[in-house]
C-alpha cells in the first residue's frame, strides 16, 4: 500500500488504536523511509473482522511482532488475520515483574493504584523501565530478531506492537528510525505522537478511574508516554553501546 498522508498520521480503525506507519520520516542523507513497510499498534486482541480486511487487503499485511510477555499473550491473544504470520518476541521474558508489562489490574482500584504507583515520583519511576528494554537479555535478542525479520522481503509488509503499543513499541520504533538514520527529533516527535493518537481513544479508561474516585492525572504516566522516557532509553544505550549502530 502507497501512503500519502504525512509522516506518523495515524490510521484510524475503531479496533486497533495508535496504529501508524513508520513510513515519510525524513533522513539525513536526504531519502525518506519507505512507506507501506512497517507499522506500530496496540494489541490486536479486540481486532475486528472489517479492520483485519484493512490490514490484509489495504495494508499488505503479512507478519505480525508481538512484543508482550508470554502472560499478556495468553491473558489478551491477538486476533491475528488469516494468512498473516505470528511472532512473538517477548522483550521483558528476563524480568517478568517490569513495569512496562503492564499495570491493568491497578486500573479497577484506584486507591490501590495511587498507593503502589501514584506520587509525584511516579513517571521518574517508570521512566526506569526504558533501561530494561534497552539492556534485557531478552530485549535484544528480542528486537535483534525484529529487525532482521524486516531484513526479508517475505514478511513485508509487518506491524510489530505490545499492548497499549507505546513502551516497548515505542522503543522498537525509535531504535529502527535512528538506525534508518532519521533525525533524533523526528524520532521524538513519532515517540510522542501516542499521546495524541492513543489517549483519545482509551477515554474511557480514565472515565471509569475518576467514577471508582480516582485522579485521572495520575494515569497519564502510565498510559501515555513523556520525553523523559525516550531520554533514559537513549541515555542507557548509549552507556552501554555508543551508538545505536
Amino acid at each position: 500500500m502507497t501512503t500519502t498522508n504525512a509522516p506518523g498520521a495515524s490510521i484510524p480503525l475503531d479496533s486497533l488504536p495508535n496504529l501508524r506507519d513508520l513510513g515519510g520520516w525524513r533522513t539525513a542523507d536526504g531519502r525518506a523511509v519507505q512507506y507501506g513497510m512497517v507499522y506500530r499498534s496496540t494489541a490486536l486482541d479486540k481486532l475486528s473482522d472489517d479492520d483485519a480486511r484493512v490490514l490484509t487487503e489495504r495494508l499488505g499485511l503479512r507478519t505480525v511482532y508481538d512484543l508482550r510477555t508470554a502472560g499478556e499473550v495468553e491473558t489478551a491473544p491477538d486476533r491475528v488475520p488469516d494468512g498473516v504470520r505470528f511472532v512473538n518476541l517477548d522483550v521483558l521474558a528476563d524480568d517478568a515483574e517490569s513495569s512496562q508489562a503492564g499495570t491493568g489490574d491497578l486500573l479497577a482500584d484506584p486507591v490501590a493504584f495511587e498507593k503502589e504507583l501514584g506520587g509525584g515520583q511516579n513517571a521518574a519511576t517508570y521512566a526506569k523501565g526504558y533501561e530494561e528494554i534497552v539492556t534485557l537479555p531478552s530485549a535484544l535478542d528480542g528486537y535483534r530478531r525484529l529487525y532482521l525479520g524486516f531484513l526479508e522481503t517475505e514478511n513485508l509488509a509487518a506491524l510489530f506492537h505490545c499492548t497499549t503499543g507505546k513502551d516497548r513499541t515505542g522503543w522498537a520504533a525509535a531504535a529502527l528510525l535512528l538506525l534508518l538514520g532519521v533525525s533524533e527529533d523526528d524520532v521524538y516527535r513519532d515517540f510522542m505522537l501516542t499521546n495524541d493518537q492513543l489517549l483519545p481513544q482509551i477515554q474511557p479508561v480514565f472515565d471509569r478511574f475518576a467514577a471508582a474516585g480516582g485522579d485521572p492525572d495520575v494515569l497519564l504516566p502510565f498510559l501515555g508516554v513523556q520525553r523523559s522516557y525516550l531520554d533514559t532509553a537513549l541515555e542507557s544505550m548509549r552507556d552501554q553501546f555508543g551508538t545505536i549502530e
